[in-house]
């Protein structure tokens, strides 16, 4: 027979809906009959309650702890100091989510609880793909709490906690996912208020995710430092900003400083503005308005990226981004074109935004170099509309034709015959396999000593790289990401001079002392 604290935890666990009759029979054999440590251990063993679960039914009380509303609380996954999470399950649908509960020193205070489920109908009215779904807002045994989607993966400050930095790739993508929902959230009247790393979740397939639009609006308060919740301070630090440059409070460019903030800790594993706890610091303007040029921390990071976060980061809003929208724009440049050829990396003097252009824009404008004698002809074959905008900008500033293809039989029929191009340039990570057999036709059948071919691989590509490797000759070449628009210009114009199509600087030099 089972020990009365045993019988005591297979009611609790009955009631609550946590295992079924069958399920308890099979553990309670043996030594667990008797002991309630050894049933414990035989319920998680058999995946039936968590270790989580187990330590709450070892303190005793029938349910605290353990279920709230239609909810079997299964992990403790993250604290504030507003709230906690959990990892739950629906007990009606079996459905795994997120459960955020609300302390309990708050629990008794009508304006906390009044934020908490302010947060709560806001979060039900967003739907998308990077805003984490709320779904039910609720109160059980004096405790309040909302659901939502739970997110596997952790947030970005366990990222950056781990791993030092993200990529210029998975930091960027991410910036740009939580730009698009920030531009979806204003679209609705909704500005997060709130943006800081531990507020952006990363699932498992790499998406970014918003938590927490609980904020806008918020008052900060005159409130001390022992008084202050972690979520005053966040609105302190949005005041303190709006206040010292002359812009009315809930302005939705806070959001892209704040957004500019993280993409700047994501690459460098170095926050813009230090952290702090203290309320008067926070309140301290001198803190954003002297933020360290995110380039002085890794100067090997591309200058679009570089543009972009100082435009999000510019202290005077005016020539910040004026919208989410506008951000997204420019991110979207940069995820299209940063680990192919960065559309912005050519340019090497200091970065002048513009308030109303595009940060990537006022960079694509370099300076052209001296015309080539009779204009020769590129080919670039790409997909990618941006691709083909940069490209096409970027070789006319210097003195080129450019054609412009997408189909790779179409270029390389164009190259064979009686009036090639003077080089052929063909993006490989867009156009895909058949690039590979695009180049290797032309290493066999184009003029050796009039066209030059370059096909550019990404970093992914390294089985294209090694198969086109095999076939190159002096005029066919393949070139290997990271490569900037500069790198490209100088392997384009090396070819010509070999094929006679652009004169070498030192026969320019010898003709003009002539």
């Amino acid at each position: 027979m089972a020990s009365a604290d045993v019988n005591q935890i297979c009611q609790t666990l009955l009631k609550l809906r946590l295992v079924d009759q069958r399920q308890m029979d099979d553990c309670l054999v043996g030594p667990a009959a008797g002991s309630v440590e050894v049933f414990l251990q035989s319920l998680e063993r058999k995946g039936l309650i968590t270790s989580y679960q187990s330590s709450q039914l070892k303190k005793g009380g029938e349910s605290s702890g353990l279920v709230l509303g239609h909810y079997a609380l299964l992990y403790h996954n993250a604290s504030g100091s507003f709230a906690r999470v959990f990892r739950a399950k629906d007990l009606n649908t079996g459905q795994m989510l997120g459960l955020k509960v609300l302390r309990s020193r708050y629990a008794k205070n009508p304006k906390s609880i009044a934020e908490f489920k302010r947060e709560a109908e806001l979060g039900k009215t967003l739907k998308h793909d990077n805003i984490v779904p709320i779904y039910e807002v609720g109160q059980d045994q004096g405790e309040y709490y909302l659901s939502m989607e739970f997110v596997e993966g952790g947030n970005l400050r366990d990222f950056v906690n781990i791993r030092k930095k993200l990529s210029v790739a998975e930091a960027t993508k991410a910036t740009f996912e939580m730009a698009n929902a920030l531009q979806y959230a204003l679209e609705r009247g909704l500005t997060h208020r709130d943006l800081k790393l531990t507020n952006v979740l990363m699932s498992t397939r790499g998406v970014a995710k918003l938590v927490d639009f609980g904020l806008a609006g918020l008052d900060p308060g005159a409130q001390n430092d022992a008084n202050v919740s972690e979520s005053a301070q966040r609105a302190i630090e949005y005041a303190t900003l709006e206040k010292n440059t002359g812009v009315s409070r809930n302005d939705p460019r806070s959001d892209l400083y704040f957004l500019g903030g993280i993409f700047y800790e994501l690459l460098t594993g170095v926050p813009p503005l230090p952290r702090t706890r203290s309320a008067e610091e926070r309140g301290e303007f001198h803190r954003y308005a002297n933020v360290k040029p995110v380039r002085e921390h890794d100067p090997s990071l591309p200058l679009g990226v570089a543009a972009v976060i100082e435009k999000l980061m510019h202290i005077n809003p005016k020539v910040r981004y004026q919208s989410a929208a506008e951000a997204v724009s420019d991110l979207r440049y940069l995820m299209d074109d940063y680990d192919t050829i960065p559309p912005l990396a050519a340019k090497t003097s200091t970065v002048t935004a513009s308030t109303t252009g595009g940060a990537l824009e006022a960079l694509v404008a370099e300076a052209p170099v001296a015309p080539v004698n009779n204009a020769p002809m590129v080919l670039c074959v790409e997909v990618r509309m941006k691709h083909q905008d940069v490209l096409r900008a970027y070789l006319t500033k210097h003195g080129y034709r450019v054609l412009m293809f997408s189909d790779m039989q179409r270029a390389v029929s164009r190259v064979l015959n009686s009036n090639p191009p003077a080089a052929i340039v063909i993006m490989g990570d867009g156009i895909g396999d058949d690039a590979l057999l695009g180049f290797q036709t032309l290493c066999k059948k184009a003029p050796p000593d009039s066209v030059t071919c370059l096909l550019m691989v990404s970093e992914k590509q390294a089985d294209v790289y090694d198969a086109a490797s095999k076939c190159t000759t002096k005029s066919c070449r393949v070139l290997r990401q990271p490569l900037t628009l500069r790198d490209l210009h100088h392997e384009i114009r090396a070819g010509l001079i070999r094929t006679g199509h652009w004169e070498s600087t030192a026969t320019q030099s010898a003709e003009a002392s002539e």
